[in-house]
């Protein structure tokens, strides 16, 4: 395995950051997953897509977008009609997927080289997140587990709700600094610490 450098370069700063007035409000890391897949079903094939997702990962998604599972290993949610975010810790869920979804099923393709991840957790998070997307991230409305596709101006992004108060985020890696600069900005009243 190759150690991919951190495309956060020089921004990725380690400490306390902003406001503390009262606390940290939340806390910000890169998390590097072994694999993150995007798998994509042909029309009608959905429930042998989820099928196939849950033989490899055992998480069992429920029908529609938005709707996700995580376990200490995997994570996995629909964005899209037919379309899932999937990861894994570890590397080769690409090939894992991919074998068993099978052409008559749909695409299994490694996003791994091109996404960055970032997590933001802590008692703020929904605060800093709703400051920068036009998503309701009260945990009534985005239960743990769901996630959704959505845009900050033309950064892309798809988010997960992996925690009571924690989110992981998925960015082109292209955009990952100037999105994780624009994070860190958004959180500076709050307080926040990077690790």
């Amino acid at each position: 395995m190759v150690e991919q450098l951190s495309p956060l370069g020089q921004a990725f700063r380690p400490g306390s950051h902003g406001n503390f007035a009262n606390g940290v409000g939340v806390t910000l890391s890169e998390i590097a997953p072994g694999s993150i897949v995007q798998a994509a079903a042909w029309p009608g094939s959905e429930k042998k897509m989820m099928a196939a997702i849950a033989s490899v990962t055992g998480l069992k998604l429920a029908d529609g977008a938005g709707a996700g599972a995580i376990s200490e290993r995997h994570a996995a949610f629909g964005f899209a009609p037919g379309k899932f975010l999937v990861t894994d810790v570890f590397e080769g869920l690409a090939a894992a997927l991919a074998g068993q979804v099978g052409p008559a099923i749909g695409t299994a393709t490694d996003l791994s080289h091109g996404r960055t991840a970032i997590r933001i957790e802590g008692p703020k998070a929904e605060w800093v997140l709703g400051k920068l997307f036009a998503v309701d991230f009260e945990q009534t409305a985005f239960p743990i587990g769901s996630g959704i596709s959505t845009v900050h101006h033309d950064i892309f992004a798809q988010i997960q709700r992996s925690g009571a108060d924690r989110f992981d985020l998925y960015v082109f890696r292209s955009f990952a600094r100037s999105f994780w600069k624009m994070l860190c900005h958004a959180a500076d009243e709050v307080g926040y610490e990077v690790i």
